[in-house]
């Protein structure tokens, strides 16, 4: 029951965590945001908060539960395993905290403006927000690639080695 238990919060996590990681990478790699003036790039922001903030919440909070059990039942998995799955675990509450400490505030204020007049600073506020964007997307992707590498050392624990001829296995 624990392995099974084990396997499916890993996975669970791990497909969240790769959607959450995937859809912010993607915004990175989407320069040509940066160089929309600003009624477009206002309206494009505030489309996708409102999006972004209907899903995020529960993606977010159902990733960091089904990283809390796998954490709990990769204890027994060996050292490796269980730390790894703890720094993934770290990692994504450091994506929520800096998520809802600077990045949702910047979200709020964008949603406030009227896309026809922005305020005069709305470059630079755009310009901190893509930097604190740029942060968690490297946070995520890390927390993405330390809960595969768990996922990876796990598995090898569990290889069995095949037995020589001769060797007894009684």
């Amino acid at each position: 029951m624990r392995n099974l238990l084990l396997e499916a919060a890993r996975t669970g996590a791990t497909s969240l965590l790769g959607l959450f990681t995937g859809g912010l990478v993607f915004t990175v790699l989407a320069p040509s945001l940066l160089k929309l003036p600003a009624p477009a790039y206002v309206r494009h922001w505030q489309a996708l908060n409102t999006d972004y903030g209907r899903a995020m919440p529960v993606l977010l909070l159902t990733c960091l539960a089904l990283l809390l059990v796998t954490c709990a039942t990769s204890y027994q998995r060996g050292r490796p395993v269980f730390w790894l799955t703890v720094t993934a675990a770290l990692l994504l509450v450091a994506v929520i905290v800096l998520t809802l400490t600077t990045l949702d505030p910047l979200n709020r204020l964008a949603d406030s403006w009227n896309a026809d007049r922005p305020p005069a600073d709305w470059a630079d506020i755009r310009r901190h927000w893509w930097t604190l964007h740029t942060i968690r997307t490297a946070m995520a992707v890390l927390a993405f690639l330390t809960l595969l590498i768990a996922n990876v050392a796990d598995r090898r624990n569990g290889v069995r080695v095949r037995p020589r001829s001769g060797d007894y296995l009684g």
